[in-house]
């Protein structure tokens, strides 16, 4: 695996939009959270249109994130927020250009498969992480978040890089053991769409991560479920599990007709006897780390510690 030149201040960032469209009041707060950061910024077009819910039309998006690694002169490129819509471009991207143009790319959420994408087929490192016109300009913004997210974009030494939790947020063990793989995943709704297209997920031998939002348990049930058909489950090395954010019952008035996500856990990743973090603080929630996945980690749930190895 690649990993892209880490940024530093004065470097160019591309803003894009992949999925949805930014709202008007949130681009000036989102350029400037990424200036103060000590970077320049080039805002894509996408970032300033709308197609409905969709950040311009398909192929405007797919055009500006190829000509975003075309440019010499943009060192990274950060997507604005998430939303709907990476998955309708994918057969739209030059990935042999994009290869052989590696740069820092973020984001999180739908931007799940892009990091997909770009970590099997041009194979270089991407980071999930919180996004300008959402966390960054969130009065919730925390010092934990901003500094995972700095030293994830900024790093140069990621040997014995640890992935901790914010102090007084433990981990939890699921399923006890030690495993090393390739980081990959992201959120769950996108890693099951993945399935059945040439964009499919690859989990062999790999770390999954996932979260999801607004889900109640049923879909995630259904998710997970599809994940194990396809054998997506069997084949990984090991789960982290991050943040579940609004994914609660069905019938909240009726807790008996609905199963609780632990019981979902329980009943299908629990029974594949492979080593299971759980409440990682990574997700649609704040605080939030960040991520390098393509990165080679090793996790030990009796330390419930998380170390790249590279």
């Amino acid at each position: 695996m690649i990993t892209p030149k880490a940024l530093k201040k004065g470097d160019t960032i591309g803003l894009i939009s992949a999925s949805g469209a930014t709202p008007p009041e949130n681009l000036q707060k989102a350029i400037e959270s990424v200036e103060k950061l000590g970077f320049n910024v080039v805002v894509g077009e996408t970032c300033r249109v709308r197609h409905g819910y969709l950040g311009g039309s398909d192929e405007l998006r797919a055009q500006e994130i190829n000509q975003m690694f075309s440019d010499p002169t943009i060192d990274g490129i950060f997507c604005i927020r998430g939303g709907y819509g990476a998955t309708k471009i994918l057969a739209r991207l030059d990935y042999e250009m994009i290869k052989a143009n590696s740069k820092v790319f973020v984001g999180y959420s739908d931007v799940t498969a892009l990091h997909i994408v770009f970590n099997q087929k041009c194979e270089f490192v991407t980071y999930h992480t919180p996004m300008p016109s959402t966390e960054f300009i969130s009065p919730k913004m925390d010092d934990y978040t901003w500094d995972y997210f700095i030293n994830s974009v900024t790093g140069t030494d990621w040997n014995g890089y640890r992935l901790e939790n914010p102090p007084g947020q433990p981990m939890t063990t699921l399923v006890s053991g030690t495993a090393t793989g390739q980081l990959v995943g992201g959120n769950l709704t996108l890693v099951a769409a993945s399935l059945g297209t040439p964009y499919e997920i690859d989990t062999k031998g790999k770390i999954l991560f996932l979260e999801d939002i607004d889900e109640n348990e049923q879909r995630v049930d259904r998710m997970l479920t599809q994940l194990q058909l396809a054998g997506k489950l069997d084949d990984a090395a090991g789960f982290l599990l991050g943040a579940w954010t609004n994914c609660g019952p069905v019938n909240p008035d009726h807790p008996e007709r609905s199963l609780p996500l632990a019981t979902i856990f329980n009943e299908i990743l629990v029974p594949l006897n492979k080593p299971i973090l759980m409440d990682i603080a990574c997700g649609h929630c704040l605080p939030t780390m960040s991520l390098p996945l393509g990165k080679t980690i090793t996790f030990t749930t009796e330390t419930q510690t998380i170390t790249v190895v590279e």
